[in-house]
């Protein structure tokens, strides 16, 4: 595939994303697959797409028995939404019960993300999680970003109101429009897909680390009063860390807690959760990013 993605329906969007082509007779020491981007405001890249993306080549060169658990990337360069990227796999080594891939995104012949990726074939061992936050209220009570951003007519608004593959719900103040009145560092969303996906367990893996791109950084900016209209305000990710715990489903509503420890020398660190509706912690994350406010 080498078109940008051209279907309007945000889920179509997603599977397409993440239907990567296999380059036959393209190998050295690497698996090559190649995908397309979703053209967007600005020209760039979703870091989430990349990762996304990166989790799918490198499922493919793993027995389908192993599932991924966790990543570690780091966002090298901005990714160019017009050009497709190639995705590099190097094998680096297959165990009785775990399997560790390197994996680069190329654009125009160098990295704009690198991550070492391991999975590991289902295991019976000691068990136990963090308690999903009390006091939620549901998904459906919440206003959709389409709600908020109605009326608004501008590519930003248009993108983060109907053209994302995720509908996503803020408990508490949104930060698309407005500073938060509230100064804390933490912050909790509901998503979910707006469609229905297969089942494949690979899809909602790399879809899960899709949306966790989204909000990540928020916490960092709710703590200091900032909202992403900020004039002249610049954020990009520098790296991301994800681990799944257990299964689960991105078109069912999954709550998304996340919170500030540190922010310093113009980078924000956050952490964050996945929990299941009924109270399952599915996965955990953790992202640096790169936030320049104006003097």
């Amino acid at each position: 595939m080498t078109e940008n993605v051209a279907s309007t329906d945000p889920t179509e969007i997603l599977l397409d994303l993440l239907d990567l082509s296999d380059a036959e007779g393209a190998r050295t020491d690497e698996d090559i697959f190649v995908g397309t981007s979703m053209k967007r405001p600005g020209g760039r890249v979703f870091g989430g797409q990349v990762l996304a993306q990166s989790i799918v080549a490198g499922s493919r060169t793993v027995e389908a028995d192993r599932a991924v658990h966790s990543m570690h990337g780091y966002f090298l360069r901005p990714g160019d939404a017009e050009a497709p990227i190639t995705y590099g796999v190097q094998k680096l080594r297959d165990g009785r019960s775990f399997s560790a891939r390197r994996v680069h995104a190329y654009q125009n012949g160098v990295p704009i993300l690198s991550m070492i990726a391991s999975f590991q074939l289902a295991d019976t061992g000691l068990d136990h999680q963090d308690q999903m936050p009390e006091g939620i209220p549901d998904p459906e009570t919440l206003p959709s970003t389409a709600e908020l951003l109605e009326g608004i007519d501008h590519p930003v608004a248009r993108e983060w109101s109907s053209e994302r593959p995720f509908d996503v719900r803020h408990v508490g103040e949104p930060l698309y429009l407005k500073a938060p009145e509230v100064s804390v560092a933490q912050q909790a969303v509901w998503v979910k897909t707006f469609s229905k996906l297969p089942d494949d367990p690979i899809l909602h893996r790399a879809a899960l680390a899709y949306v966790s791109d989204y909000t990540l950084l928020e916490p960092t900016l709710r703590k200091h009063g900032v909202a992403w209209t900020s004039r002249g305000m610049s954020v990009a990710s520098l790296d991301h860390a994800m681990w799944w715990h257990r299964p689960a489903r991105v078109d069912e509503w999954l709550l998304y807690v996340a919170e500030s420890p540190s922010a310093s020398n113009s980078r924000g660190f956050n952490l964050g959760k996945f929990f299941s509706r009924d109270g399952v912690l599915v996965a955990s994350v953790a992202q640096e990013g790169m936030i320049r406010i104006p003097q």
